[in-house]
């Protein structure tokens, strides 16, 4: 891929626009590189360390302060209370100038109202196990304590990290406040961002004016194209905005093309920046800039969590109940096609993530190329009468169960397509690509809306997007509710 390059401001010294093309950060540790559009495993800014900390201070808390011995059942309730409080104050959401001294005014008062409602209760329900004024201060006081340094430790270990591991990063924006931006995350990679394309509309003598700080030019984007490119290349993770989406030059289309692609977004405003908009959580900061993160509604870590036991406990369930079923349909293919009774194909997941979907064969293709770039196979004379039956019934679909268990798929979400097809509706379709902001399914709201088989693809990706946009585990059991219903009509594909 080719595109102008502009140098990061700072060293006073001018470098020629030249066509190159955008390369991963250097990395000390030269650990493995990510396959493209696969979500790297970086533990910077995951949430698990600072839930370990929380659930474990008000265990250690209560063996220090609390008088009488208190069962375990309700110090595990208040471990689990502290979490579920933070996590409603929004204490573990990724930042990028994490603060104890700023995080521990929420952290006193959370603590304070958990301590005083145990105190009421155990007056109500337990007299025995009682504690007074003097027990709550001193306790909460503890417990707030040891959550900080906690967190101190966390913090710093995630400033390390980040130094070691920076995650790519696009700047979107134009002018001046573009380059200081880019500049500070250059200066000071303690945010583990480091900057890996400018995108801005090309602008006439624009290169006449940037110069330089760092060894390496930053390529310039001038189109959602290349942005699409440059992420995949570079398994970008970050995006940052110096102007709000509305107020960029095909801001919108970039904002959703970042985030389905599992980007975090942020708006950063400052001096010489477009003033900032309402955006999801508190205000943070980069380098004196005013950093806010902004989402497309999909970003809801604890929902996906549920959703996500949701899935395994199902799969697990239905792959114990389908046992019997399954055997059935693997010895009927064994007996009417011969050998090989899974057929095993590439799909596209989450976050354009590639997988191998499970099925039952039902036709054996006469080659690899046939099975990745044929549409659809339900009117071929080589069916058998059993394959035709298991893709009238959907049984062919069965053993997809086994990718929900791993995690490649969810029992409700977009249908996976295979890598052919998604470049090709991609291109076809503008908001196609934006399906994968959700993990796959099994099934999903366009598939119970008939739209299944030969059907308008641009109609399934504005069902599909419509679902990820209005998701709700909710709605998911009334997407399954309506798939068990169909069954029964044999609709197939």
């Amino acid at each position: 891929m080719t595109m102008e390059s502009a140098p990061v401001p700072g060293s006073g010294q001018a470098t020629a626009v030249q066509a190159h093309t955008v390369h991963p950060p250097r990395r000390s540790g030269g650990g493995a590189q990510a396959r493209p559009g696969e979500r790297r495993a970086v533990r910077y800014g995951r949430p698990a360390p600072l839930l370990c900390v929380d659930a474990v201070a008000p265990a250690v808390t209560f063996a220090l302060v609390v008088p009488v011995a208190w069962p375990w059942l309700l110090m595990a309730v208040q471990a689990v209370a502290q979490v579920a409080l933070f996590a409603r104050r929004d204490l573990y959401r990724m930042r990028l100038s994490p603060s104890v001294l700023s995080d521990l005014p929420a952290l006193l008062g959370l603590t304070l109202l958990q301590w005083y409602v145990t105190m009421e209760a155990l007056d109500v329900w337990a007299p025995q196990q009682g504690f007074g004024w003097a027990v709550l201060a001193y306790g909460a006081g503890t417990q707030t304590a040891l959550t900080c340094a906690g967190r101190a430790a966390v913090y710093r270990a995630r400033r390390r990290a980040a130094v070691r591991r920076p995650r790519s990063t696009l700047v979107v924006g134009q002018g001046p406040s573009a380059r200081q931006v880019a500049a500070a995350l250059y200066d000071h990679p303690a945010y583990g961002l480091r900057p890996v394309g400018l995108v801005a509309a090309p602008a006439a003598g624009d290169e006449q004016q940037v110069t330089g700080a760092d060894a390496a030019a930053l390529p310039v984007l001038a189109s959602p194209q290349e942005v699409g490119r440059a992420v995949v290349q570079n398994s970008v993770r970050h995006a940052v905005f110096t102007a709000p989406p509305e107020a960029t030059p095909d801001g919108a289309a970039l904002f959703t093309l970042l985030s389905g692609h599992g980007c975090r977004v942020w708006l950063i405003t400052g001096p010489g920046t477009v003033a900032g908009i309402p955006a999801a959580g508190r205000p943070d900061h980069l380098w004196g800039f005013t950093a806010q993160p902004l989402r497309d509604g999909t970003d809801r870590p604890l929902g996906h969590g549920v959703k996500r036991a949701m899935d395994a406990v199902l799969a697990a369930v239905g792959l114990v109940l389908a046992a019997p079923v399954m055997a059935a349909c693997a010895l009927a293919v064994r007996l009417s096609d011969g050998p090989g009774v899974i057929f095993r194909q590439e799909r596209v997941g989450r976050h354009g993530r590639p997988f191998v979907l499970l099925k039952f064969r039902t036709l054996r293709p006469a080659d690899v190329q046939e099975s990745a770039t044929r549409w659809n196979v339900a009117s071929d004379g080589r069916l058998s009468q059993v394959g035709r039956m298991l893709r009238r019934t959907s049984l062919d679909e069965l053993p997809q169960l086994w990718n929900v268990l791993r995690g490649d798929m969810s029992m409700v979400g977009p249908r996976p397509e295979r890598p052919f097809f998604v470049a090709q509706f991609s291109r076809a379709h503008p908001g196609y690509q934006a399906r994968h902001r959700m993990p796959v399914g099994i099934t999903g709201l366009a598939q119970v809306n008939g739209l299944r088989g030969d059907t308008s693809i641009e109609e399934r990706a504005r069902f599909d997007n419509h679902y990820i946009e209005t998701w709700s585990l909710w709605q998911d059991a009334c997407v399954l509710a309506r798939t068990a219903g169909s069954l029964f009509r044999l609709g197939g594909s």
